[in-house]
């Protein structure tokens, strides 16, 4: 039996599908059961990460989590999650496969980071992803997209390795399912960086239609990505990194290729998945 949090995520859901079709046992964790919509054969149960009491019953006979942190406030994290590890680690220490984020290693006092050690300091077996830009985040220029074909954003020049929310998910599966990743990281990427305005150009090849990009000040749009992120902090940290990545590229791995034994997918290839979320 594998845990899944997060199991109505973007990359959750991608991580119970591949299970569910490997024949796994799969307990899927929601707040909601009834708006789960998970493949049959699913067991979906309702628990909430806030509550480390809600997790306990579903963990028996559990041998592996995928663990998803939905929260970005470090103060709480840093309570939070040494309670969830110890929770894990009193149902017979299952294997955690958690979605951190390249930057955990530089920002030390982020939430990311502050799961990682706490998962580590609790002496469970463990993988940690540390994906870059997961591509999904694009899906937050739909609207323009759809309504004007102009997305208004700051740093076109971002020069970012987007990840295909699958990838991250078939690197999870392979963790998951195996001792072969235990104490490992993986940092998660693309085959090649992408800017901003070359990926909204690419999501309208995508969908057959022009798509332009325009620059515009970090101010005008620092309200709404606090309001998105539920982190004014939160926010400010992401408008650093795209100014960063406007004078420096990310940084681009080969970490999804040795995990699965094929290419990382190109955010062309994401943008083609998707075409019908734009469109």
């Amino acid at each position: 039996m594998i845990l899944v949090t997060g199991a109505t995520g973007n990359v959750g859901r991608r991580v119970v599908e591949r299970l569910a079709v490997a024949g796994h046992g799969v307990r899927a964790v929601t707040r909601d059961p009834s708006r789960a919509n998970l493949p049959a054969g699913v067991e979906v149960v309702a628990a909430d990460l806030a509550d480390p009491e809600t997790v306990r019953p579903h963990l028996d006979g559990v041998r592996a989590v995928f663990l998803i942190w939905p929260f970005v406030d470090p103060a709480a994290t840093a309570q939070l999650a040494p309670r969830v590890a110890a929770a894990l680690a009193g149902a017979g220490s299952p294997r955690v496969v958690y979605v951190s984020a390249a930057s955990a290693e530089a920002d030390p006092g982020s939430f990311w980071a502050l799961v990682e050690r706490a998962i580590v300091a609790s002496g469970l077996p463990w993988t940690m992803l540390r994906p870059t830009g997961i591509a999904t985040n694009t899906l937050g220029w739909a609207e323009p997209i759809r309504a004007e074909g102009v997305v208004r954003w700051p740093y076109g020049a971002a020069a970012r390795s987007m990840v295909h929310e699958d990838d991250i998910a078939a690197v999870a599966v392979e963790a998951l399912t195996t001792d072969r990743h235990d104490r490992r990281t993986y940092v998660l990427t693309g085959p090649r960086t992408v800017t901003q305005a070359e990926q909204v150009r690419i999501i309208g090849k995508a969908i057959g239609r022009e798509v332009l990009w325009e620059d515009v000040p970090a101010e005008a749009v620092r309200p709404m990505l606090a309001a998105a992120m539920g982190s004014a902090a939160f926010a400010d940290a992401a408008l650093a990194g795209w100014a960063a990545m406007a004078e420096t590229p990310e940084q681009v791995t080969g970490d999804v290729a040795a995990v699965l034994g094929r290419p990382a997918r190109t955010f062309a290839d994401w943008a083609a998945d998707h075409a019908a979320d734009f469109a």
